[in-house]
């Protein structure tokens, strides 16, 4: 893919903490995003193809990256209603997983070995639920790859675009003397705006997943890659 790159400079060389989002951006779903939440709108008794139903996915399409409960809470409103459609949210995704529906991202595993053989820590955080992100983690085999991984409870139950978990990481990892010494890297708004809030000094925006390079520049991106495979280079200063 071709890599493109803003004019802001930055010192990458001293990056010691990589803050990598799963969905989009190391992990490829096939849109298995849109496919859990339409069992979970049925479990709701929003009707397929309605008005009601369209406007709900664009809402889950345009919020790519957010905590799934805070995005619930935004479209069922009482908390009741928005815990079911997790629940069955989550579910139903974790089943679509574990019938081999999902994938790394071309050259991702690499990568975070790469970043790993640099000296960097890698942490891998998500908007899914704990036992989603297990799913995932154990459907591609990646348990033992990273010593840390968050979701928004692990960090106090805020997610994106809150900059909690970067902040999780970088307290519990102790990889670095600062936020300025730390890099995220992710497909969606939500991640940028996260690792912008957070102090990072890289807030990279990868092209393989829900947002596109003009979205991701307009919420803060240091730079667009056409993948998180560009990433080790881009951080050593090769590219």
């Amino acid at each position: 893919m071709t890599k493109t790159t803003d004019d802001k400079a930055t010192d990458d060389s001293r990056i010691g903490l990589v803050v990598l989002d799963m969905a989009g951006t190391t992990v490829a779903d096939g849109g298995l995003v849109e496919q859990a939440f339409a069992a979970a709108a049925r479990e709701l008794g929003v009707e397929p193809d309605s008005a009601d139903h369209a406007a709900k996915l664009e809402y889950v399409r345009t919020t790519m990256g957010e905590s799934k409960i805070s995005v619930f809470r935004h479209l069922f409103g009482e908390e009741k209603l928005a815990q079911q459609a997790n629940t069955a949210f989550e579910t139903a995704y974790g089943s679509l997983v574990d019938g081999g529906r999902i994938a790394p991202i071309p050259g991702a595993r690499e990568a975070i070995e790469e970043l790993a053989d640099d000296g960097r820590t890698v942490v891998l955080t998500t908007g899914f639920a704990r036992v989603t992100q297990n799913a995932i983690l154990d459907a591609l085999g990646w348990r033992d790859l990273v010593g840390l991984t968050l979701c928004p409870a692990d960090a106090g139950g805020r997610g994106r675009p809150y900059p909690d978990m970067v902040l999780s990481a970088f307290l519990r990892t102790g990889a670095v003397d600062g936020v300025r010494d730390v890099a995220v890297a992710g497909d969606t708004v939500y991640d940028m705006l996260s690792g912008v809030r957070s102090g990072a000094s890289v807030v990279a925006g990868v092209l393989t997943g829900a947002h596109g390079g003009t979205a991701l520049r307009e919420a803060g991106a240091t730079h667009v890659l056409g993948s998180v495979a560009e990433l080790p280079a881009l951080l050593r200063g090769d590219g």
